[in-house]
């Protein structure tokens, strides 16, 4: 779907897109954060109340937003025998993991945590996917004990422990076999999963002996292939690519004996990060690649979508602490830092920084290098970012904050993880409070000879 505004034309996500009229213009927006009355919401509840109630900085997430996202998958993939597991590496909180379990989604894990997590949410063992490139024994041993619907094997090495440690608890568990397919995801070097030089999986021309070996082994029972090449594609390509390669392969274990009944297919759907000038696919032509590509394999489908569910349906919130004149540029330094949202200092990401109060028609906008109190160089969040002027003690939102912020900070400088917030309709709720220093302190312990 094609929407016009201003001078311009941009695409947006049919469905995902929420369009409201002011005055004689269209504003499209992503998600359901929006200025109503000249202060920015989340959904029905006003972002400077949030802040109010917890503090700066913090997380806030938009339970509508979650919802639609997943359902563009699961609409995308209709007329297949699927399910969408959600990526949870890109956000886990319990709370999020509930919203998108109660709307049907299962769950993509990659360590035991993120497995008990999603128990602990109330997702049945059934709908729980177990990928991941270094699984232990006891990581196996405690999905085999709590229920699991496969292990996504990404070697041989782990392979031969899988069997040892199922056929020691006398069950035999369901796998795929993660193929890496040498494709080019074409994105960030650090997010790409799927080039031969990438740790993950095994080569693809080496499927047909370790499928063998696989079938030989007690405690398994080979059911399907996963392949997954890398995170934030903004072509369709490559994925087609991998699935070609996918359903090459389907037929041939199959012509060896092998009952292949499921495809992981992955995930890593990119998101508009810069919402002037970005046009990832949309989830539907990806459903529709997905069909093309490998749906007269009669498989059933999964796919592990994780940032376009989650990125667009959170901000982090933080406040400005000083705008402070440089040599040549201007400082905004904010509250938040790149212990809470690493991204831009991980990746260079790109998000867009907007003020929560929404500036005058006509006002002049400035130019900052916007920065965090952290005691380093890195803690850039952005250079040379021109917005609308803000002063000391106002609110600032990072958008497109909620795959990948959360759930990688740290205490770096002893500073306590910062809140997440679920907003629903006119209601919201704190889902991780910050610590206390107390609280942070407490947890160290001096040995006895000190």
């Amino acid at each position: 779907m094609r929407f016009e505004f201003g001078p311009n034309k941009g695409w947006c996500f049919d469905l995902i897109c929420y369009v409201v009229r002011q005055k004689d213009a269209e504003t499209v927006s992503l998600d359901h954060f929006l200025y109503r009355n000249g202060v920015l919401h989340a959904e029905d509840v006003p972002v400077a109340e949030i802040a109010a109630a917890v503090g700066t900085p913090f997380y806030v997430y938009s339970t509508a937003t979650l919802q639609r996202h997943f359902k563009l998958f699961d609409d995308a993939l209709e007329g297949l025998d699927h399910l969408v597991c959600f990526a949870m590496k890109s956000l886990s909180n319990q709370a999020v993991l509930k919203v998108l379990a109660d709307a049907g989604a299962g769950m993509d894990v990659v360590s035991v945590g993120e497995y008990m997590r999603a128990k602990a949410a109330g997702v049945p063992g059934e709908k729980i996917v177990f990928s991941g490139v270094g699984k232990t024994a006891e990581e196996m041993r405690i999905a085999l004990e709590g229920g699991i619907r496969q292990f996504n094997v990404e070697s041989e090495p782990e392979m031969l422990v899988l069997s040892r440690v199922a056929s020691e608890l006398g069950v035999v568990t369901p796998i795929t076999v993660r193929v890496n397919p040498d494709v080019d995801a074409k994105t960030h070097a650090k997010i790409a999963t799927g080039k031969s030089e990438n740790k993950f999986g095994i080569p693809i021309s080496r499927a047909r002996e370790v499928y063998a070996m696989a079938a030989e082994l007690p405690g398994l029972k080979v059911i399907g292939i996963d392949v997954h090449i890398g995170s934030q594609l903004t072509e369709l390509e490559p994925f087609e690519l991998a699935y070609q390669k996918v359903a090459e392969l389907t037929e041939v274990l199959r012509a060896d004996g092998h009952e292949i009944t499921r495809l992981d297919l992955g995930g890593g759907l990119g998101i508009p990060y810069a919402r002037s000038n970005e046009a990832p696919p949309l989830p539907m032509d990806y459903g529709a690649l997905i069909k093309r590509t490998v749906g007269h394999l009669g498989c059933e489908v999964e796919i592990e979508p994780g940032r376009l569910i989650s990125g667009n349906a959170g901000l982090m919130v933080s406040k400005v602490i000083y705008v402070k004149e440089g040599e040549d540029r201007k400082f905004l330094i904010i509250d938040g830092a790149m212990n809470d949202l690493i991204r831009p200092a991980m990746y260079e990401a790109h998000h867009d920084i907007v003020p929560v109060v929404e500036p005058e028609v006509g006002a002049e906008p400035a130019t900052y290098d916007i920065v965090g109190p952290v005691c380093e160089s890195g803690d850039t969040f952005a250079k040379g970012r021109t917005m609308a002027a803000v002063e000391s003690d106002d609110l600032i939102a990072f958008r497109s904050a909620g795959a990948y912020g959360a759930v990688m900070a740290s205490e770096y400088n002893s500073r306590p993880l910062i809140p997440e917030v679920l907003v629903h309709g006119d209601q919201f709720a704190v889902i991780r409070p910050r610590p206390t220093f107390d609280e942070m302190i407490a947890r160290d312990t001096l040995p006895e000879w000190l």
